[in-house]
């Protein structure tokens, strides 16, 4: 894949680049060994330091930047610039707790292992490389650097070669902040390069969101380096609603949580489970406030839904949706790209699907919503759990019990009740299954390239 600003609302080329060379990446990855350097020994006050200017960085420039995160994968742009601020947010919630997250951690009873004190010590492993995509080119990107750099590590991104300039912006991003140089940089390199930065030995460990077949391919090359990986792999997240349920406040949250980001977010709700005593009442209101949603140009404020990021993406949602529809599925509303430039493809609901049915168990990555009738509670959960993946899921209950019942029983990283999936710097982020191992975010997500060191002392 060439590495170019596509627009994907027209489909013309705005910008290429050339890819970096094998000399240049070399050049990178020294720059980032020697920043290692320098960075481990900086004090948490100097790098909050650091991220905070980053981050007033980002809440200056956000105007700009959203545009051009816009015109390279085509969100709505309000949502473009709330992505940058979040990103900011980010950025100071590491500021405020790196320091207590990574604090020393003493035993509380140290003669029991024969010593006078005994503690444990979280250190940075050294250059860690990021392979990132393209749905959430700044946040995805900072809620991997963030952490990192606050525990002292330095990153390389390697991000997904449809968004150059945003990968080039934060390029210098933390420079500018006052990070040492080469403490963050961006390679602009195709995937077939990637092994090969693995490979480095200055590379200490490897995070990557994405498919899951990308997936496979950097954890067996970081294994077969014995290096450690954080892997997010995608997700087909389930949607409970249950007869307890606001079901007004269930529609209009399952909209939204369908079609954020033109449809085209891993935690985004695909799959709606609803019981049958409420699918009726639900699955009508729910195609209707689908089918009245605006497509258009996503730099145009009445927008709802812009195009999808890339033609290959139109074209493999477009492959789910006639697969299911000749297997019996019906489309209650859209089911078709509108006849316009651009690679739009129409909200849609499909209903009755077939257990055969692709899109069963494969992620629909655009504004496709799949409805299920289920008979019980324990149908739902059944429904819920037959898929390979395990990212996150929403369930929608006011009985207590049913509520309990579902947190125990989804086989997903997080479980939301009566609300829509959103990942917080606050709360772990990260999957079962084939959606990944490891976690990003909160203190778990700072300790995930870290050394935890034993120190016993007689």
């Amino acid at each position: 894949m060439a590495i170019a600003t596509v627009n994907p609302t027209t489909g013309t080329t705005e910008r290429e680049f050339e890819p970096h060379t094998a000399a240049e990446v070399d050049r990178r990855t020294g720059l980032a060994q020697d920043a290692f350097e320098a960075l481990k020994t900086t004090s948490f006050v100097h790098r909050a330091q650091w991220l905070r200017a980053a981050a007033d960085l980002l809440d200056a420039e956000a105007a700009a930047t959203a545009r051009t995160i816009v015109i390279e994968m085509g969100k709505p742009l309000a949502q473009a610039e709330a992505e940058i601020h979040k990103s900011a947010k980010g950025l100071r919630f590491y500021a405020d707790h790196a320091e207590g997250f990574l604090a020393d951690e003493p035993l509380d009873d140290p003669a029991a292992v024969g010593a006078s004190r005994a503690w444990t010590r979280y250190e940075p492993l050294g250059v860690v490389l990021a392979v990132m995509p393209w749905n959430f080119p700044v946040w995805q990107a900072l809620r991997f650097a963030a952490p990192a750099l606050a525990a002292g590590n330095t990153g390389l991104l390697k991000h997904a070669s449809n968004v150059p300039q945003t990968a080039l912006y934060l390029d210098g991003l933390f420079r500018r902040a006052g990070f040492p140089e080469g403490a963050f940089q961006a390679l602009l390199i195709g995937s077939d390069a990637v092994e090969t930065v693995i490979d480095d030995p200055r590379v200490k460990a490897v995070t990557l969101t994405g498919s899951e077949p990308a997936g496979r391919a950097v954890a067996a090359a970081a294994g077969a380096r014995i290096k450690k990986t954080v892997l997010e792999l995608g997700g087909s997240d389930p949607f409970i609603v249950l007869p307890s349920a606001d079901l007004d406040a269930a529609v209009d949250t399952a909209v939204t949580a369908r079609t954020i980001n033109n449809g085209q977010s891993c935690i985004a709700a695909k799959r709606f489970i609803v019981h049958t005593d409420v699918y009726d009442e639900f699955a009508r209101r729910f195609t209707g406030a689908v089918a009245a949603l605006a497509v258009g140009d996503p730099l145009d404020p009445a927008t709802d839904v812009g195009p999808l990021a890339t033609e290959s993406g139109r074209s493999d949602l477009a492959e789910l949706v006639d697969d299911a529809v000749a297997k019996g599925a019906k489309v209650l509303t859209g089911g078709g790209a509108p006849d316009r430039a651009g690679w739009f493809y129409t909200p849609t609901v499909l209903a009755d699907l077939g257990d055969d049915a692709r899109i069963v168990q494969e992620e629909a990555f655009g504004p496709v919503a799949a409805l299920y009738r289920a008979a019980d509670a324990d149908d739902a959960a059944r429904i819920a759990n037959q898929t390979a993946f395990g990212l996150s899921s929403s369930v929608w209950t006011n009985d207590p019990d049913e509520e309990e019942r579902f947190v125990r029983a989804l086989d997903a990283g997080a479980v939301f009740v009566n609300g829509m999936t959103v990942s917080f710097p606050e709360l772990p982020f990260g999957g079962v299954k084939h959606s990944g191992y490891g976690r990003e975010l909160a203190a778990a997500g700072i300790r995930e390239f870290t050394n935890l060191k034993t120190v016993w002392k007689g």
